[in-house]
């Protein structure tokens, strides 16, 4: 009666304009939200208790930060049905936003003093008188966390000590927790009635922890929207990649809603919630819920698991908690009785116990002190090991970096670049004395061709004898190559003159020509195989020994090919 009286003082105190204010502040912001056009009543009413757990900032304290927070008070001592004041109701609720202000990142910060103000007036709206058991109820219906840590708390308020559910007790906790849906303005479809506690559970049976939490997790009726509130926290930012079938809206953030007669028919919850439709589709259809996204893959997958018994059986919506609740200690047996005996008895028992303390003392040192050598001996090793990582990945990153830097490998680097230098300069000698030498061959044929139109009446003579000495000269590997193959580099001009007869003369000309040419070739091929071991390095460095034997053959195959038809 005295915390009643003090409560009521309190509320006295204040200003009656500013609280008004504050009180009405909550619920005008709760109106401009337009949960009244939601036509179905359980969610209507869990959207706006969300809404008041979010505008409270409750939804960032759970079930645990509140049994804190009572037990800081003193209230866990204090009797259910014993009347609170309201400066101990904001203290408790201010002690839990600040605690919440503390725990929070610097990124996400509150207004521990807005917060308080709300909450409390938002309490005690419904009813301006207040217990302990009525602001325990709505604190751990409003916080967030687990809903089967809620349940728990709730069931050790209106259980007995063996464990078994007190359903008075419990009556009571729905008559206060059901003032919430009657202070957003649901009381009508979530009132309370004196026959509700009987109708939750069966008669005539031992209500436990597992049972409890079954019943009130597929909830009834009355407190269906309990659970619904903690969906909508888990939904909240779900999103399904695909559009609306109403409002045509590119993905949908919460719930979807598919029906199950009307084919790929879907819509938000905003649609489903306000009755929304088009087409054929009807309010009277049924609909499917769904809190998540599944890709056809993955549901194919499921039902191919499901077919084949590769899913595993579904684990039970909660944990199995033992019946029985857990006992306090009792200290009786090592307390000593100070009315029994007299002082002189506990110093003669205490200088027993001092010797055996210090010999326990000395173990425990001794413990101590192996513990630590143990420990050192570990660091050193750690150390050690430390080290020696350090040194084996110093020696990896240096040992490519010495084999680059080796003046050795790098001066015979350079000696290998440079010859190849040279190697490449002899082609390009070697390749612009082969066009001088087809120049002059052109040449030749130009000339032989036009003496040959000129004396074209004059008979056919053999070649001299120096220039049959002169093609004698030359290796009958040259007879091997056709005469047409071997002329295949040779201009137009000079295949021309070779189909007609020449002179003599020419001919003897020719053949000396020849003779130079070969005599040239041969010097060049002396040239060329005067440094083998060179040669033979720079082909395996560079693989270019086929250009250097090229040239000097197409040279042979040609002089062998004029030599052949001036013979023939």
């Amino acid at each position: 009666m005295v915390m009643e009286e003090g409560g009521q003082r309190d509320r006295g105190r204040r200003a009656p304009a500013t609280a008004q204010a504050e009180e009405r502040r909550i619920f005008l912001e709760l109106g401009e939200q337009n949960f009244d056009a939601i036509y179905l009543s359980t969610y209507r009413t869990a959207c706006k208790l969300r809404f008041i757990q979010k505008r409270c900032n409750l939804h960032l304290i759970d079930i645990y930060n509140v049994i804190e927070a009572v037990r800081d008070a003193g209230l866990n001592a204090v009797e259910l049905n014993a009347g609170i004041s309201v400066t101990r109701l904001e203290n408790l609720v201010s002690s839990l936003f600040n605690q919440l202000s503390k725990r929070l990142p610097t990124t996400h910060t509150i207004n521990p003093q807005q917060s308080t103000v709300l909450l409390v007036e938002f309490l005690l709206a419904p009813d301006s008188r207040l217990t302990v058991f009525s602001v325990k109820a709505m604190l751990a219906t409003l916080c967030g966390g687990k809903l089967v840590d809620k349940l728990r708390y709730v069931f050790s308020q209106v259980s007995d000590s063996n464990g078994v559910l007190v359903l008075s007790k419990f009556d009571q906790f729905l008559r206060e927790a059901l003032k919430l849906p009657t202070a957003v303005y649901e009381g009508p479809s979530f009132g309370y009635t004196q026959t509700l506690a009987r109708s939750c559970f069966p008669q005539q049976k031992r209500v436990m922890l597992n049972m409890f939490l079954d019943i009130v997790a597929d909830p009834p009726q009355c407190l269906i929207w309990l659970p619904l509130m903690h969906r909508l926290a888990n939904v909240e930012h779900v999103y399904h990649p695909v559009s609306c079938s109403y409002c045509r809206s590119n993905g949908m953030t919460g719930f979807r809603y598919r029906c199950l007669r009307c084919r790929g028919y879907q819509l938000c919850q905003n649609c489903f919630w306000r009755g929304n439709t088009s087409g054929s589709h009807s309010n009277k259809h049924q609909m499917k819920e769904h809190s998540s996204w599944k890709s056809p893959a993955t549901k194919i997958g499921r039902a191919l698991s499901r077919t084949l018994g590769c899913v595993s059986s579904r684990e039970p919506p909660h944990p199995i908690y033992p019946e029985e609740p857990e006992r306090t200690l009792n200290l009786a047996n090592i307390m000593y009785d100070m009315t029994s005996q007299h002082s002189h008895i506990y110093y003669t028992k205490y200088q027993k116990v001092i010797p055996t303390r210090s010999i326990n003392f000395d173990a425990n040192k001794q413990k101590r002190e192996l513990i630590a050598q143990l420990e050192s001996k570990n660091r050193e090793i750690l150390a050690e090991i430390k080290r020696l990582r350090a040194e084996h990945d110093a020696a990896c990153q240096t040992s490519p970096e010495k084999s680059s830097t080796n003046p050795t490998l790098l001066a015979e680097l350079r000696l290998l670049r440079q010859r190849k230098d040279e190697l490449e300069q002899r082609m390009s000698s070697l390749q612009e004395s082969r066009r001088e030498l087809m120049v002059q061959l052109e040449g030749l044929m130009k000339l032989l061709k036009a003496q040959a139109a000129g004396s074209s009446h004059s008979s056919p003579s053999r070649p001299s004898p120096s220039a049959v000495r002169s093609v004698g000269a030359v290796p009958s590997q040259a007879h091997m190559y056709p005469p047409q193959d071997s002329l295949a580099g040779v201009g137009g001009d000079v295949q021309e003159a070779f189909a007609q007869g020449p002179r003599r003369n020419l001919r003897n000309d020719l053949l000396v020509a020849a003779d130079s040419i070969t005599n040239t070739v041969s010097s060049l091929v002396k040239e060329l195989h005067s440094d083998d071991s060179r040669e033979e390095e720079e082909r395996l460095l560079n693989g270019k020994e086929r250009g250097t034997v090229l040239l000097p053959t197409f040279f042979f195959n040609c002089i062998y090919a004029v030599l052949n038809r001036l013979i023939g």
